[in-house]
């Protein structure tokens, strides 16, 4: 698969437009262990999610705990009340780099890619919750520093580890359904369209830092309607930031894509401040080798898109590839040819992708002995970044022409704004 890699007319191009990248050497570099060794864990966001993956990795020595907000990460510093406890995971590096081998990173989304940053510029190896990045040019600079770094990356896309998605992958390239050409994808859920912010500003909690929760983020007053930092544009991306990257690894996999060449978006008018409640993207990409060019489509909402409403498919389908032999649904744990009665006959083709040991145990194996995970920043970056340019699409008004080896919209010139974001003084990549 393609990758595209950054010169230096890129790392100039990034400063000029502001995006406050400043990249430094790493101090030192992620030393080998023995499968059975224990790593020592930075947890960079401890509640909600957070303690997820926490609990996920909890087989390793926990070493420092971060999170902004007491109240949700109170359970998991009682846990752990050995680990050194912070809400500033700026002031955790400062302590403790020698004493960390990897970090999990599970923060709100805005501040996915500087904590990532912070840990690979020291040689750590990462695991970073999706969607890893809150602009293209983040992602892009994630991926290509992880590879410079040469360490153990992997994206919180869970599912990429289950034996569905496996066979899902194995019968598309078997060709049960012929040349896929099409993909849709249809999310229900019609949260945003919140529209301005609000005028009350409430006192901030005593258990929340709410300066360090804005992080690199425009400072604007503290209100508990941020909570869900997805349905605003400085903290997320909507329901296609928070659950993009989820769904896209399935055609990504399966139909072995890169990046789009074009993306256009329906939806309600595009708000300065709040996300969409419903969103339709298509995007466009070229033909691999023998491969045909895809058509790939985000839905969310409660209106569905043309091929969900036309046919009566089950409602736990939220993926269609359409071949020209037929079509197959897929969910995380679901999957089915379609139509039924055209593929009673059809006999799936013997499993060859191996079982996965689980999505963190592929990471912390990968920590201690170099071997692969499923979604390493190489593999999971350009799907981060397919994602966020459908919301550059839609915020910029306009079909988008995407030269990802120059990182530029070549028919939109004012839409490179949107690739990029300002940080606040103290916070960078």
């Amino acid at each position: 698969m393609t990758r595209h890699p950054w010169n230096r007319r890129d790392w100039l191009k990034a400063a000029a437009t502001g995006a406050g990248i400043v990249i430094l050497g790493d101090s030192r570099s992620a030393r080998s262990y023995h499968l059975n060794e224990k790593l020592n864990l930075a947890i960079i966001g401890a509640g909600g999610r957070g303690g997820g993956n926490l609990n996920a990795v909890a087989s390793e020595n926990i070493v420092a705990l971060c999170d902004v907000n007491a109240q949700k990460a109170a359970g998991a510093f009682s846990r752990y009340p050995q680990a050194k406890h912070y809400r500033d995971y700026r002031r955790l590096w400062d302590d403790l780099e020698d004493q960390i081998d990897a970090a999990v990173v599970s923060t709100t989304n805005h501040s996915h890619a500087p904590a990532t940053m912070m840990a690979l510029r020291r040689g750590k190896h990462v695991y970073c919750e999706k969607p890893g990045a809150h602009s293209v040019l983040e992602a892009r600079t994630v991926t290509r520093f992880a590879a410079k770094q040469q360490v153990a990356t992997q994206l919180g896309t869970q599912m990429h580890a289950t034996d569905n998605y496996r066979r899902i992958v194995e019968c598309i390239r078997d060709g049960a359904i012929g040349q896929v050409r099409e993909c849709h994808i249809w999310l229900r859920s019609g949260r945003g369209g919140l529209g301005d912010r609000p005028l009350e500003t409430p006192p901030v909690p005593d258990w929340l830092d709410w300066d360090l929760w804005l992080g690199p983020a425009p400072y604007r007053p503290y209100h508990p309607i941020y909570a869900n930092g997805h349905l605003w544009w400085d903290f997320g991306g909507g329901e296609l930031g928070n659950i993009g990257c989820h769904y896209f690894d399935l055609p990504f996999w399966a139909l072995q894509l890169d990046a789009p060449v074009s993306v256009e978006a329906e939806g309600p008018p595009p708000h300065w401040d709040s996300t969409p409640a419903r969103l339709h993207l298509r995007y466009q990409f070229p033909a691999r080798g023998d491969r045909p060019p895809i058509t790939l489509t985000w839905t969310h909402g409660s209106q569905p898109s043309p091929i969900f409403a036309e046919h009566d498919f089950p409602s736990w389908a939220w993926s269609v590839f359409v071949g020209d032999r037929g079509m197959l649904l897929a969910s995380y744990d679901r999957r089915l040819l379609w139509p039924e009665e055209d593929f009673a006959d059809y006999q799936p083709p013997e499993p060859s992708i191996p079982s996965s040991i689980g999505h963190h145990a592929e990471w912390l194996a990968a920590c201690k002995t170099g071997s692969a995970t499923g979604c390493d920043f190489a593999y999971s970056g350009p799907i981060t970044e397919a994602v966020l340019l459908g919301n550059v699409a839609y915020r910029s008004g306009t079909r988008i022409d995407w030269d990802a080896a120059e990182m530029k919209i070549t028919n939109a010139a004012e839409a490179n704004a949107l690739l990029s974001r300002e940080y606040r003084d103290g916070w960078t990549l």
